[in-house]
């Protein structure tokens, strides 16, 4: 049996360590005891010794090992407050699964001082008994400003605000020299066709606009134009290279720290109105119904006529008036008809809460709310959507005309099954909550998870639910080869809509350009773009850890000036520990131990997902209505306590 394997690490709380073997995809991790880390930390890309087999505190069998090389660090850095004690200097690092702190050489300071916060990079650690060695790359400020500890999620994963003298260079120059007439020349001119973007009020860049006009036959040319990003940013440029070290713009609480430098994300590229700007499109002839009769693809130049906001085009809708109101109108009931077609198709409907805040000129949050979904946001993602797949599909068929079937290279976007083990814990949950869906095939139906999403509308469990549906799917990530995207049920699907703020996109774009020009990518060539697909899945990751991070802190800090009032919430969850609630209109999730539950002994049903009192009968469980009260926020351990009215 083969003993070593490639893996990353994911720590426990007790610091001992999972490493997941894609390899392994039956027995799933291997146990690393913490004495066997050997300097490994969380998210390591490590090799892993297999050593056998060994039963865990739950009397199940699992594989065991040791780590026996580091391969990558998981983080380009680590955030933390620096500390003295005897004349040494150490960073106390704010990720709780970083097990040591960092010893800091009095001459690896820079600027810092005691108490301040900063990031440091581990220069050398060879012995896992002593302590990592490591310098201040970069001086925030002190713990609690608004900028230290937003930048701190972003730098910790590599992600800086500035770009390199190189790069900006280089944007500079082409933005200098604009957009001339020999480069609109070859391209298929929109310029007379309607054409709008629709994007949030807060959009600083535009990605992608429509164009739409009716036929003479009753059909209508739908255009979908996205920034020509390809364009400008070519493989070898120092603008390239930083663009695929990023891979993606990083979206904070209060910032966006962009993939390229604003002079092209915010200007040159950004399809703003009233201006001519080149463009990758795809251009539908579509019916009433929403189905496709002709396509084509190519480069094109357009000038948007109207800049709208999500707000904007669906007052057009509601009060049918205003520029492009039928036009929007037909957009919408074709929109709507594509929907249906993908839930009966198979698609999941899951549309998780996505939480803003409102800050005030320090950065301090003074509210906290959940973004309201309008039909023109689901009209723009529809048809993002129609294009995304039907590119794919493009790339692919015209490749395997060529080489056969099986054989073509393009960056798919690929959402695998779920995972059996996993949809049996999405199922315990749902009977949890009080109802049943069928178990077929190791998989519970899309539309058994739909049908229980809209019989939940108005109920405050829905949002937990759909988290939880989420939580229990595979990840989707970027390949070359394709298994399909399962939550839309696509067969094929890549990420074309979005250059300017994701480097799949752009590799899609040249990929089309090839196909276009018969200049079909080797499958020798397969194994550098597979490369850049598995770069591009884990700094999304690294994003989104960042993404999330900032409004973690975010909702711990808007509590914290909010001790001792009281809230409604919502049992999210139930452990050994106490319960999880969320407060109603923030999402902010604390905590309620068992100690503060009542004057009763209570005890943790893992198996019925509730928490008891043994004397009083009185229970807990997910979806459990609660008015709570703060009673702690500690923005050090990003941690709300609540207790019970």
């Amino acid at each position: 049996m083969e003993r070593l394997f490639t893996g990353t690490v994911n720590l426990t709380s007790k610091k001992d360590g999972y490493v997941r073997v894609p390899d392994l995809a039956k027995e799933g991790s291997i146990f690393v005891d913490h004495s066997s880390l050997n300097t490994a930390l969380q998210g390591d890309m490590v090799e892993v010794e297999l050593l056998g087999k060994k039963k865990n505190p739950k009397g199940e069998d699992e594989l065991y090992g040791t780590i026996t090389k580091i391969l990558e660090r998981g983080k380009k850095g680590y955030a933390g407050v620096i500390e003295e004690e005897n004349g040494i200097f150490f960073l106390i690092p704010d990720d709780k699964k970083m097990y040591t702190d960092i010893l800091i050489p009095k001459e690896s300071l820079k600027e810092a001082n005691v108490g301040m916060k900063v990031i440091t990079n581990i220069t050398k650690w060879e012995d896992p008994h002593k302590s990592p060695i490591g310098e201040v790359t970069m001086v925030l400020g002190f713990p609690g400003d608004n900028d230290a500890e937003m930048l701190a999620y972003a730098l910790e994963r590599g992600f800086s605000q500035e770009h390199k003298v190189e790069v900006v260079k280089e944007a500079e120059d082409i933005q200098k020299r604009g957009i001339r007439e020999e480069d609109k020349a070859s391209r298929r001119d929109f310029r007379g066709i309607p054409t709008f973007t629709i994007d949030p009020i807060t959009a600083q860049d535009f990605d992608d606009a429509l164009s739409f006009k009716k036929l003479p036959n009753g059909n209508y040319e739908l255009g979908v134009h996205i920034a020509d990003v390809s364009f400008y940013v070519r493989p070898g440029m120092a603008l390239d290279n930083e663009a695929v070290y990023r891979e993606t713009s990083v979206y904070l609480v209060d910032r966006v720290i962009p993939m390229l430098p604003e002079v092209l994300s915010n200007d040159l590229c950004s399809l703003v109105q009233g201006e001519d700007r080149l463009v990758m499109s795809a251009v539908f002839e579509i019916d009433n119904n929403g189905v496709v009769h002709n396509e084509w693809y190519g480069r094109g130049v357009i000038n948007s006529t109207r800049r709208y906001t999500y707000e904007d085009a669906q007052a057009a809708i509601d009060t049918k008036s205003g520029d492009f109101y039928e036009e929007l109108q037909i957009l919408n009931d074709i929109s709507k008809k594509l929907t249906k077609k993908r839930f009966e198709d198979g698609a999941l409907s899951l549309e998780t809460p996505e939480v803003r805040f409102k800050l005030d000129e320090k950065g301090v949050p003074i509210d906290v709310y959940v973004k309201e979904r309008v039909d023109t946001m689901k009209l723009i993602e529809e048809f993002m959507l129609l294009a995304n797949k039907y590119v794919s599909r493009f790339i692919t068929k015209k490749q395997e005309e060529k080489n056969g079937e099986g054989h073509a290279i393009c960056i798919y976007r690929i959402h695998d099954k779920p995972d059996p083990d996993k949809m049996h814990d999405l199922d315990l949950y749902i009977r949890g909550l009080g109802y049943h869906v069928r178990f077929m095939d190791g998989l519970i139906p899309s539309q058994d998870l739909n049908d229980l999403i809209k019989k939940m509308d108005g109920r405050p469990e829905k949002d937990l639910l759909q988290i939880h549906i989420t939580r229990s799917m595979s990840k989707a990530i970027y390949s070359t080869r394709n298994v399909g995207h399962y939550g839309l049920a696509f067969d094929y699907y890549s990420h074309f809509t979005s250059p300017i703020r994701r480097y799949p996109d752009v590799l899609t774009h040249r990929l089309l350009m090839k196909v276009l020009d018969e200049d079909y990518p080797k499958e020798e060539e397969r194994g550098f773009y597979e490369s850049l697909c598995q770069q591009a899945s884990r700094r999304e990751k690294e994003a989104q850890d960042a993404e999330r991070g900032s409004i973690k802190y975010k909702q711990v800090e808007y509590m914290s000036y909010r001790i001792g009032q009281e809230f409604d919430g919502v049992v999210s969850g139930v452990s050994e520990w106490g319960i999880y609630v969320e407060e109603k209109k923030s999402k902010c999730e604390g905590m309620i131990r068992l100690r503060d539950l009542g004057n009763d002994f209570y005890n943790y049903d893992q198996k019925g997902g509730r928490v008891f009192g043994e004397r009083t009968g009185i229970e807990w469980k997910i979806g459990t209505p609660v008015k709570i009260k703060v009673k702690d926020a500690n923005l050090e351990m990003r941690m709300i306590d609540y207790q019970l009215i």
